[in-house]
């Protein structure tokens, strides 16, 4: 039986406030790749360090059950592992950063993720086990357990940076491409998806409050250039410039923020 423990609190409320609109207003499924209250569930048998994938030592496996989940080439479900994988990741780091100047660190040794077939839940869900975050040094938590304080905003900026991308991210794409052929703009392309989704549906904000989000998390990530966002009919609408491979499928699917549609003529 899985026991959930109570939410870690100590600076991650406004991520969990966060967490609970977009659940709100979008459903259940939209924070389905978020373990409840971010924290790490016992037992943990089934769920891994994320270090252990960013080492290289439990990736295979890992990607193993990507491809039974697709029935996918290697290549393939390596792209769509990483989507999902990136855009989990990303959702709590973008959210505590946009509102509240709180940045969940997302430390390998202490994110934990579990991999699974089962179609009905999320290809790949994250918990903390101990979450840690950095702050400015006005913060109300700035003195609590777990928590470093950075001196300026283009500092804490720096430490999003470093956090997500070379602390993380940046490792793993590595491993990941010592494995299958995808190229580093098609891996990157997921992550900025990831996080201009991650603005666009966690943050109940007007459009140009979103915008300016985006672009300046987009910017500190180097990502900048391979997302855009343009007005829809019920906001706005993200669009890809690269591809995750998701029509390369058995049964090809192309996403309605892919760049494919306007190159082949396919709707998403």
């Amino acid at each position: 039986m899985l026991v959930t423990l109570p939410p870690v609190r100590g600076g991650l409320e406004p991520v969990e406030a966060a967490l609970a609109d977009l659940r709100r207003r979008r459903g259940a499924d939209a924070t389905r790749g978020l373990a409840p209250g971010l924290r790490l569930p016992w037992p943990t048998a089934d769920w891994l360090p994320a270090s252990a994938l960013v080492s290289g030592e439990r990736l295979d496996e890992t990607l193993d059950v990507a491809q039974r989940r697709w029935g996918a080439p290697a290549a393939t479900a390596a792209a769509l592992a990483w989507r999902s994988y990136t855009y989990w990741l990303a959702m709590p780091v973008v959210l505590g950063w946009a509102t509240a100047r709180r940045v969940p660190l997302a430390d390998p040794a202490e994110v934990f993720v579990q991999a699974t077939v089962d179609h009905a839940r999320a290809p790949i869900t994250f918990a903390w086990r101990r979450p840690r975050m950095a702050v400015l040094p006005h913060d109300p938590v700035a003195n609590g357990p777990d928590v470093t304080i950075v001196t300026s905003e283009a500092e804490l900026l720096r430490r999003l940076r470093t956090t997500l991308r070379e602390d993380h991210l940046d490792p793993l794409l590595a491993q990941i491409q010592s494995r299958v052929r995808l190229g580093t703009r098609t891996l990157l392309g997921s992550l900025a998806s990831a996080v201009a989704y991650a603005v666009v549906r966690g943050l109940d904000q007007p459009a140009l409050v979103q915008q300016e989000t985006a672009h300046t998390l987009l910017s500190v990530l180097d990502v900048a250039d391979l997302v855009a966002l343009e007005p829809g009919p019920d906001g706005l609408r993200v669009q890809r410039r690269t591809c995750c491979l998701a029509f390369t499928l058995p049964e090809a699917r192309v996403c309605s923020s892919c760049c494919v549609p306007a190159a082949t003529g396919r709707s998403g």
